[in-house]
């Protein structure tokens, strides 16, 4: 793959083109639509400060290379430092004393995800619709990456968008839109099936559609899950709602 070259701006980046980092589903570093290839090593140090904010060099190299002696560790991140400048991606980073975060020219998809599922739970978007849906049907974080800080940030953003569903899906049933809280509701119950409150919510909005059946049969899935998987019956939480 062809490496990306534009003119170097200042130094404080002012006159770079916008970078656009993906993160969920797939790694991907574009500007101006190429797609830039810097290796896997830089892939994960723009990833981490991406996730992680504005980090101190010596956290940066411990966490991406824990099986290392300190010594190699910071030598590990001056070449990929080193890799970066090279691909003519390294000025995309800022770099103040030891510390190593990205530039406000990069646009990051888990930050948008993190700034719409926010505004869900605080309440600052009206009215909800399937546009705000959409934001949030999303991949996974990093599909296929198994280290352990990649691990707890994906589990972080899961728990954060099955909130977010869950809350969507009220929020819409409160305007009269109960096929897109039907949607909602069941974007989180397939993100984490055995979520009771997740199926409450698909529950809820057939109920409120007048569709019992259809609610009817997601209690029976919601039953069928959860004594397979963890040998319990649906807590009174859902199965009131028929009362």
């Amino acid at each position: 793959m062809d490496e990306v070259t534009y003119a170097q701006g200042s130094c404080d980046g002012a006159s770079l083109p916008s970078w656009r980092l993906s993160l969920l589903g797939a790694w991907q570093l574009c500007v101006q639509d190429n797609v830039a290839d810097i290796g896997t090593n830089a892939q994960r140090l723009l990833a981490l400060i991406a996730l992680h904010g504005a980090c101190d060099r010596s956290y940066v190299s411990g966490i991406l290379w824990p099986d290392c002696s300190d010594q190699h560790a910071q030598a590990n991140l001056r070449a990929t430092l080193s890799r970066l400048h090279r691909r003519h991606v390294d000025h995309i980073i800022h770099l103040d004393n030891r510390v190593l975060s990205l530039r406000e020219q990069v646009r990051v998809d888990v930050w948008d995800l993190i700034a719409t599922a926010s505004a869900v739970l605080d309440g600052r978007r009206r009215p909800p619709d399937r546009c705000t849906l959409r934001e949030l049907c999303v991949n996974d974080l990093l599909v296929g990456w198994y280290e352990d800080w990649v691990q707890r940030e994906r589990e972080r953003l899961r728990q954060l968008r099955l909130h977010a569903l869950e809350t969507l899906s009220d929020q819409l049933l409160a305007t009269g839109n109960a096929m897109a809280a039907v949607e909602a509701a069941l974007e989180a119950a397939a993100l984490e099936p055995l979520r009771e409150s997740a199926h409450r919510a698909v529950i809820r909005a057939y109920l409120v559609e007048g569709n019992r059946g259809e609610a009817l049969r997601q209690l029976g899935k919601l039953q069928r899950l959860l004594l397979e998987e963890l040998d319990i019956r649906p807590s009174t939480m859902v199965t009131d709602l028929f009362n």
